[in-house]
């Protein structure tokens, strides 16, 4: 009977043990369970890539003066017939629009550099998105059309060289202030497009000539331990936004370092009166950023301005140094928007804007429609900060914009501007939050 007992307690212990290692269940902001998929940090080994296909054993020239934009196609163009890694190997190597096909991977290893060129006609004009709508557009540095599991690894940089881009772009604003990012011919550095089970980890995306890296119509995005960055002094780099996400689910960033002069993370998706009505457009759902500092940058988390519907997002673990926004919601009055279930917790450091809500009338085109389409942001949360900002609570909102459900919890703010006016949000809960030594009611 002693054994028996002894044995049902030694079962029971196994039992408490082993369920108290499996990590608990976590949930999206609206409740539903985060998948496991979030949970897997693992690196894309160089080894299971398959073929390796250096460029230098297929006649490409280690000189960054050189433009080798057919040599390196054609090294792709050989990988995908066998399926295979390219690697670009210490040195620099000077390109035009790349074309990633299926099968294929690219790696760049520590001391390389692929660097784009800075002549626009090295860049195509093939169908593409830009700023919410398909058209015809510059090819990118690094493209990806279709190519589900593609990988972008190694310690190397991809530089977009953009300077002469971005001297183009101010001296066009100079002649017409009111001119578009589309007028001024730019590309970007990587564009993944209808790709699945993405993995970009530990390059370096520099100077780019327009965005940084941009998703559209993609499942399944890790990226990992990146650094992106492009100048806001003494030239700025206009529109260097470092990640866009443009109608994407499942995304985990993770161990990032981010400072452009644009915003870090752009929720894309489409615009115009009927952008919820064009299959081109959707939503993002689903995303993780954390682990994850931020230098400067115009918004650290962006909702539009080219945005119908973001759901499930989470920023967490986050150091901002110089932010002129932390969460941005950008209330475009010519576009259906729906911002919900936008959770940012545990960020420290400084920013101008705690929070910045209001219309974003730039380009406003109602394209003969009547009426103004309503605007939503509910269930947005942001908790456990302890920040330095100019702007505690920056938002104005018009008759088209409808705020709810905010919730302000563990805040320890130092604001130069600390006006608080709740009566913008319709169910505002506040707890625990102290703004210049001073807690909120």
């Amino acid at each position: 009977m002693r054994t028996l007992l002894s044995a049902c307690l030694y079962m029971l212990l196994l039992f408490q043990t082993a369920f108290a290692q499996q990590p608990s269940t976590e949930y999206w902001p609206d409740g539903t369970p985060i998948s496991s998929w979030f949970h897997d940090y693992s690196k894309v080994k160089l080894e299971d890539l398959g073929k390796q296909y250096v460029l230098t054993d297929f006649g490409v020239i280690n000189d960054s003066s050189i433009l080798q934009t057919q040599q390196i196609q054609a090294v792709i163009d050989q990988a995908a017939k066998t399926g295979g890694v390219v690697i670009v190997p210490k040195g620099t190597f000077l390109s035009g629009a790349l074309f990633f096909k299926p099968n294929t991977h690219l790696h760049v290893v520590e001391g390389a550099v692929l660097k784009g060129s800075d002549d626009i006609a090295h860049y195509p004009l093939i169908p593409s998105r830009m700023e919410g709508q398909n058209l015809d557009y510059y090819a990118a540095l690094v493209n990806a059309y279709g190519v589900d599991g593609f990988t972008i690894s190694g310690h190397g940089t991809i530089n977009g060289n953009g300077l002469k881009f971005w001297e183009a772009f101010w001296q066009r604003r100079k002649e017409d202030p009111n001119c578009t990012n589309l007028e001024v011919s730019r590309p970007r550095l990587v564009f993944i497009w209808k790709s699945n089970d993405v993995q970009v980890q530990d390059v370096s995306l520099i100077n780019a000539g327009f965005w940084s890296s941009h998703y559209y119509q993609c499942k399944n995005i890790k990226l990992l331990d990146l650094t992106i960055t492009s100048p806001h002094e003494p030239v700025k780099a206009p529109s260097t936004d470092a990640i866009d996400l443009d109608v994407v689910s499942n995304v985990l960033i993770k161990g990032c370092y981010l400072a452009v002069n644009d915003d870090a993370i752009a929720l894309k998706g489409g615009k115009g009166p009927w952008a919820d009505e064009d299959p081109n457009n959707g939503e993002n759902t689903n995303i993780i950023i954390e682990d994850s500092e931020f230098g400067f940058c115009h918004g650290a988390l962006t909702n539009g301005s080219e945005s119908i519907h973001n759901k499930n997002v989470i920023m967490r673990n986050i150091k901002v140094q110089d932010a002129v926004r932390l969460l941005w919601l950008k209330m475009r009055p010519d576009t259906p928007q729906h911002y919900e279930y936008i959770t940012l917790e545990n960020i420290t450091g400084k920013v101008r804007s705690f929070i910045y809500v209001k219309p974003w009338t730039q380009f406003f085109d109602l394209k003969g429609k009547e009426e103004v389409p309503l605007s939503y942001s509910d269930h947005i949360t942001m908790k456990n900060m302890d920040l330095e900002c100019d702007i505690f609570f920056d938002v104005a909102i018009t008759e088209h914009d409808r705020l709810s459900d905010f919730t302000f919890e563990n805040l320890n703010i130092r604001a130069a501007k600390a006006d608080f006016e709740p009566d913008f949000v319709k169910g505002f809960e506040v707890k625990n939050v102290v703004v210049n030594g001073k807690k909120l009611d």
